[in-house]
């Protein structure tokens, strides 16, 4: 081999063998991209169900503007992103605007993005063009009814709706406080699920200067709770070591995760270290409550025999045959469930919420918890949509949030009906 050919050939494999030394500043900025990626969960989006290539897109989500269909973020040159520049790429996190000039619905967590400093940026766009493989696959393309489609008007939605900062840090709060901040409001973008939304589909605050941030939304059918400070459904009484364990594991406090928290915790919560999921939970006890309307845990309701609801015409004691029939077995007769196994059932902030869509939803459905690396075995609640009817689930939920010191309002056998109607089942 002469020496020009000599040359060219180390020229082609110099970045690979960076890439293979473990200690080189390339490798350690690609796997620092990796964590990133981990902790905002790209791969939870842009992976098909059923076995799909990682990154390389294919996730039907469900939004108010219709099924909008999750792209390749895998490197492929002619199907992925392998033509972004770093600036392409930096615009696509931050701004919402793909390399062909073309707007993205805000189903791309953007307004959360652009949060993201340059440093982790310049991290991502390292692993996303050197560690992932690229993949050959064009997902169908996302078609929502007019006038959603006109994706022109997603200019306007940007200049009137979306952040335009970075994350500034608090200087009256320290390191950890920050860094939690930091996780939350830009790479884990919680307040996508967790914030309700306004008539523009826009998040009702995007930090703790807005007391609706992070105070609980409906989104594809499930309520992501409120992560305040409220006693009732908030984080109020769970204590700070809980909520990190919960991150960790999809248990804490008695807690169990559901829905769509599930694959959060599998595909990225559980994979941060624990320095950063203690960040998390130092930042979320510092939100205050909202003072939303909310149910109550008040342990002055323990006397034998009695029962409380909001609606005293209500007679939660309905449920009682229901519950001891198909729930006690696993949630127990005084609702205290079973450690890494079952949920609590008697002060659990999601059994309290105002909202009831998620209960509603896990007795239709079902569900598990998840399958973590230090977790507890994954557990099934079994669907009972063919096993109990509309009146005995407003029944059974209505007596499970006004015993064991619950105090919520009752649900009603519309509320299921309407429910079971829009999902279909």
């Amino acid at each position: 081999m002469n020496p020009l050919s000599r040359l060219v050939l180390c020229l082609l494999l110099w970045p690979f063998a960076v890439m293979a030394d473990d200690e080189s500043p390339a490798a350690q900025l690609i796997a620092r991209g990796a964590y990133l990626a981990k902790a905002a969960d790209c791969a939870g989006c842009h992976t098909a169900p059923s076995n799909g290539a990682p990154y390389a897109g294919g996730l039907e989500m469900t939004s108010p503007f219709g099924t909008i269909v999750s792209s390749n973020i895998t490197p492929d040159r002619e199907s992925g992103i392998g033509a972004y520049s770093y600036d392409d790429f930096a615009k696509a996190l931050r701004e919402g605007v793909g390399r062909d000039g073309k707007g993205l619905y805000p189903a791309m967590p953007y307004p959360a993005f652009v949060k993201i400093r340059d440093d982790d940026m310049r991290a991502l766009y390292a692993y996303m063009m050197h560690g992932v493989p690229p993949v050959k696959h064009r997902p169908p393309e996302t078609k929502v009814p007019f006038p959603f489609n006109q994706r022109w008007a997603l200019r306007i939605w940007r200049a009137v709706f979306a952040p335009k900062k970075l994350f500034e840090s608090n200087a009256s709060r320290d390191a950890s406080w920050n860094r939690g901040a930091y996780l939350v409001q830009s790479l884990g973008h919680c307040g996508s699920c967790h914030t309700p939304r306004g008539i523009g589909y826009q998040e009702r605050g995007y930090d703790e200067s807005s007391k609706e941030f992070l105070s609980g939304g409906v989104n594809d059918d499930w309520f992501a709770p409120n992560l305040r400070g409220d006693p009732g459904s908030g984080l109020g009484r769970i204590a700070q070591d809980d909520i990190a364990a919960f991150l960790k594991t999809g248990h804490g406090a008695g807690m169990v995760a559901y829905g769509s928290m599930v694959e959060t915790i599998e595909d990225s919560t559980q994979y941060l270290s624990d320095d950063d999921l203690r960040a998390i939970a130092i930042y979320l006890k510092t939100l205050p409550a909202s003072g939303a309307a909310d149910g109550v845990f008040d342990p002055s309701l323990a006397q034998p025999g009695r029962l409380k609801t909001h609606a005293p015409d209500v007679a939660p004691e309905h449920g009682a045959a229901v519950y001891a029939g198909f729930c006690a077995q696993c949630h127990r007769s005084d609702g205290k469930g079973m450690p890494n196994a079952f949920p609590v059932l008697a002060g659990n902030p999601s059994v309290i919420s105002e909202d009831t869509t998620s209960l509603i939803r896990l007795v239709v459905e079902g569900g598990n918890s998840p399958a973590t690396i230090h977790g507890p075995e994954r557990q099934s609640m079994p669907s009972f949509a063919g096993r109990l009817t509309d009146a005995q689930i407003a029944q059974v939920l209505t007596y499970v949030r006004a015993s064991w010191c619950n105090d919520a309002r009752p649900v009603t056998t519309n509320d299921v009906a309407s429910f079971r109607a829009n999902i279909h089942k």
